[in-house]
C-alpha cells in the first residue's frame, strides 16, 4: 500500500514538473505583465506565480479532465486581484506617475491590468474573463477598451 502510494507522488510530481517546464515561462510571463516589473526583476511576479504553482500542485491530484494551466492562470489572478486591488491607491491630480521605465502597463489600475492580460495576452474569452474577475460582462467590455485607449492614449504622447 505504501508503495503504491509513493508511486502515486512520484507520477504526479513528474507530471506536474513537465507542466511547469511547458507553461512555467509564459504563466511567468503573464505574472510579470499583471505586476508591471521589467521582465529581468521581477519578484513580486515569482513570488505570484509561486504561490498559484502551489496551490495548483495541492489540487493536481483533483484535476481530473481540468486543464492545469487554465486552472493555474485563474489561480495567479485571484491572487493578483486579492493582493493588488486591496493595495491600489487611485491615480490622483498631483500623485505622480509611475516611472517610465515600468512601462505603459503600470499606469493602468491593477483591475484594467488584469483584464487587458486576460483577454489580449491570454486570450480569454469576455465571459470567462467576468465569471473570473466577478464582473459584468460589460463592465469587463468597459474596462478592457478604457485600458486600451489609455495604453494608445500613453504611446501617441511618446
Amino acid at each position: 500500500m505504501r508503495e503504491r502510494h509513493l508511486t502515486r507522488h512520484r507520477r504526479r510530481t513528474r507530471e506536474f514538473e513537465a507542466f511547469v517546464a511547458g507553461a512555467g515561462g509564459r504563466l511567468l510571463h503573464a505574472a510579470t505583465l499583471l505586476t508591471a516589473e521589467p521582465p529581468d526583476a521581477n519578484p513580486r511576479a515569482r513570488h505570484l506565480l509561486t504561490a498559484a504553482l502551489a496551490e495548483t500542485y495541492a489540487r493536481w491530484h483533483r484535476l481530473r479532465g481540468e486543464d492545469p494551466y487554465d486552472r493555474t492562470r485563474q489561480e495567479l489572478a485571484a491572487r493578483y486581484a486579492r493582493t493588488a486591488w486591496r493595495h491600489h491607491r487611485p491615480a490622483l491630480p498631483g500623485r505622480p506617475r509611475p516611472p517610465a521605465e515600468l512601462g505603459l502597463l503600470a499606469r493602468l489600475s491593477p483591475q484594467e491590468r488584469l483584464i487587458l492580460v486576460l483577454r489580449l495576452y491570454e486570450g480569454v474569452a469576455e465571459e470567462q474573463t467576468a465569471a473570473l474577475v466577478g464582473l459584468p460582462v460589460d463592465r469587463v467590455r468597459a474596462l478592457c477598451t478604457r485600458a486600451i485607449t489609455a495604453m494608445r492614449s500613453e504611446r501617441a504622447v511618446r
